[in-house]
Order: structure tokens, then sequence, then C-alpha cells
């Protein structure tokens, strides 16, 4: 497989190796995709949560189980003053 990159990726890819911090520009590629993947992972497990969260909250209002948001505001600011 072969892969192009702007001339700023790959100066940055060759800076890496040239720190040491790699040994070659493929591992440099490698880790870099490792990332994306992770990342990649990440944001999806966050969504998931987001919309466990969304259901749990929408069958919560279905079965009456919530509280008025002006009605909670304006008691805290009561509580408080």
């Amino acid at each position: 497989m072969n892969i192009s990159l702007t001339p700023a990726l790959e100066k940055y890819v060759q800076d890496k190796v040239a720190q040491g911090l790699y040994n070659s520009a493929s591992e440099v590629i490698r880790e870099a995709i490792r990332l994306l993947i992770s990342k990649e992972t990440v944001s999806k497990e966050r969504l998931d949560m987001l919309n466990r969260d969304i259901e749990i909250g929408l069958n919560d209002m279905k079965n009456g189980n919530y509280k008025d948001g002006h009605k909670v505001m304006k008691d805290l600011i009561s509580r408080y003053e």
C-alpha cells in the first residue's frame, strides 16, 4: 500500500522519526491509525451512552417521572435568596 501525505504531514512524520520516538515512518503511521481507531471507538461508546440516557429520560417522561424545570429553578432561587 502506498499513501500520499501533504508536505506538512510528511515533515511531521519525519520529525517524529528524527526525534527517536519511532524507528520508521511506518511506525508513526501505524500509531496514528491505532489512535484514530481508539478515538472512533470512544466516540461510538459515548454516543451509545448518550442514546441510552436519552431513552431512559424519555421513558421516565412517559411514566410521568419528571419535574417541571421552571418550578425547580424557581424553588432553587427562592431557597438561596
